[in-house]
């Protein structure tokens, strides 16, 4: 698989100066999965979705339709070998975005840079992860599937291009590369046609889970084997990167202390910003060319109506994804004063569902900075307004970089310190990933 590389401009972090290529010369193709396969186009994926699981799209028919589910969990396997295994083939799905073929779509795609809405992008995106699965565990027999299965989280997204154009076509394929007893890991990329040759534009890593029909309960699916080298080596990755959430989890801040060299980072941020004319730790000074982290935030606000909902009848993932994405981008464009860029998403939780009717508020925070690099975290929560509880539903991170360089993020409270500390964890962990 292709080494995602960042763009380069003359300021950036000498780390990451790695020249953009938009071949994939050097890399070991997989077999030819996209044999016999037709591309899809782009509108019918959430129409197929409908069609899998029974969902109405009229408002009033959708609840019928979803009790009607109930009678499914019949269908649903004992265990896990009862399904006869699938090959990485089987799941395989092209899609395409015709905007430079069927102008008439381009609107819905554009922003006012006349560049593509990396939002939109990320709708489509989880949609087709979603459908991916759905074909790893089709069984022929049935008309409906009695899996309900929905995003648990987006590993990570590593993007080739700064800019994606509005004028040409584009192409999504994935397949799933994974499978534990009763979630998937899917593979997405994302190409776009450029002098009659599909030219990488992002690689993406959703992991899928599958439930009952009441999303209630986990659900198995079918086991995966690998076929040759290459296959065997994808999902080793697979593996590995479930060891690698799975410790990073433990290592939370919100669980454990920061390690020694990490309070040596925030001791030394402390000890820069002393006011020198009073022998005080409540008196600080900002340093020059430095923000204080509370004066780097936004906040939005969404009302979830129902043309939002998936077809489980919920928000869609998708949704919420963009709106995040879209009030991140804003906060590193106000911050940096001038467009950013978005080069990477990682670590984008699913904790719960978000209810036809919520009130979504999103708080996002530019957490850590590193030369022209503008790490922004997003938290999104649900407002009960009865018991005037708050429960959070998604932490969103966002990798942005700036043409401009930028100024220095100050934490100030021992709060904004382990943020701090977990942005630059995240940054990070997506600059070791150019290095792959």
């Amino acid at each position: 698989m292709l080494a995602r590389r960042w763009f380069s401009f003359s300021k950036t972090h000498p780390v990451l100066m790695r020249m953009l290529t938009s071949t994939t010369s050097g890399s070991k193709p997989l077999p030819d999965m996209h044999e016999g396969h037709l591309p899809i186009h782009v509108n019918n994926v959430r129409n197929k979705l409908r069609s899998i699981v029974g969902a109405s799209t009229n408002w009033s028919d959708h609840m019928q339709a979803m009790n009607e589910r109930k009678a499914l969990h019949t269908l649903l396997a004992k265990n896990q070998a009862d399904l006869p295994p699938r090959k990485m083939r089987d799941s395989y799905i092209e899609v395409i975005l015709p905007l430079g073929s069927q102008p008439e779509i381009r609107e819905k795609y554009l922003n006012v840079n006349n560049t593509v809405r990396f939002g939109r992008i990320l709708e489509d995106l989880d949609s087709l992860g979603v459908l991916i699965c759905y074909t790893h565990t089709k069984h022929e027999a049935v008309q409906r599937s009695p899996l309900s299965i929905v995003t648990a989280l987006v590993d990570k997204i590593g993007l080739w291009k700064k800019v994606i154009h509005p004028d040409c076509d584009i192409k999504f394929t994935g397949n799933v590369t994974w499978v534990g007893r009763t979630s998937m890991e899917v593979k997405m990329h994302v190409l776009q046609l450029q002098n009659d040759v599909y030219c990488p534009l992002l690689d993406a890593t959703f992991v899928m889970v599958a439930r009952d029909p009441e999303n209630k309960r986990p659900a198995f699916v079918h086991p995966l084997i690998p076929e040759g080298p290459e296959e065997e080596k994808i999902f080793k990755e697979g593996e590995l990167n479930k060891m690698r959430r799975t410790d990073f989890s433990k290592a939370s801040l919100l669980k454990m202390a920061p390690t020694a060299e990490e309070r040596t980072v925030i001791h030394d941020i402390f000890l820069n910003t002393l006011d020198e004319r009073t022998v005080s730790f409540r008196s600080r000074v900002l340093p020059p060319n430095s923000v204080w982290m509370e004066d780097a935030k936004l906040k939005g606000l969404e009302i979830c109506h129902p043309q939002e909902r998936n077809i489980f009848n919920r928000i869609f993932g998708g949704f919420l994804m963009r709106k995040a994405y879209e009030l991140g981008w804003a906060t590193a464009c106000s911050y940096g004063s001038s467009r950013p860029y978005v080069i990477a998403v990682d670590d984008i939780m699913f904790q719960r569902p978000v209810e036809i009717g919520s009130l979504l508020l999103f708080s996002s925070q530019v957490c850590y900075t590193e030369e022209n690099f503008i790490q922004v975290r997003v938290h999104s929560e649900v407002y009960n307004s009865d018991t005037r509880q708050h429960h959070t539903t998604n932490v969103f991170h966002f990798t942005f970089m700036s043409e401009n360089q930028i100024p220095q993020i100050i934490p100030k409270t021992y709060g904004e310190s382990m943020l701090y500390l977990d942005g630059k964890r995240h940054f990070d962990s997506a600059k070791k990933e150019t290095r792959a």
